[in-house]
């Protein structure tokens, strides 16, 4: 039986090599995880491509389909957006789709599906304005971001902590 199917949106940050732990975590809590992958994460995961889409049993998407192609993907009914980096936290902020994983959860925006996302930032990024504007509005417009002003290493990223937040959506 299964909770529903979870998006999870992968941003390229060190912890995104290890999302494999966020995508077995959510399926031992019943979920049917699709991968979607920035640009830039589907390089970074480029050589474990056709091993996490076995593990899902999706195909791993990180570019847009053209329109007379079917969706391969069912409907989300949640997502997860991690690591959330500097880049995509801002251009989320602003409205800006201009990559399959902006479209996605911009639209879930409007289609009020429940997202959760957790920052991994340096120091120096996380210290410009845009940054703590971009939380708000992404908070005000309802996605749950989960511990903003905490900094991780890619080994000490808290997986648990998204699927916790997920449990309770």
């Amino acid at each position: 039986m299964s909770d529903g199917v979870l998006y999870v949106i992968a941003c390229a940050a060190p912890p995104v090599r290890h999302v494999r732990i966020l995508i077995e975590g959510a399926q031992d809590r019943g979920y049917d995880v699709c991968l979607i992958c920035t640009p830039t994460a589907a390089g970074w995961l480029a050589a474990d491509v056709e091993g996490l889409a076995e593990l899902t049993g999706h195909p791993v998407r990180s570019s847009y389909k053209l329109p007379t192609e079917p969706d391969v993907l069912p409907p989300a009914d949640a997502m997860l957006v991690a690591p959330l980096t500097f880049n995509t936290l801002n251009k989320w902020g602003a409205g800006i789709s201009d990559t399959l994983a902006l479209g996605l959860i911009n639209e879930a925006i409007g289609k009020h599906i429940p997202i959760i996302t957790m920052p991994y930032i340096n120091d120096a990024l996380a210290a410009h304005p845009a940054v703590a504007a971009n939380i708000e509005t992404l908070r005000t417009a309802g996605v749950s971001v989960l511990d903003g002003d905490q900094r991780y290493t890619a080994g000490t990223y808290p997986w648990d902590l998204l699927l916790d937040a997920l449990s309770r959506a």
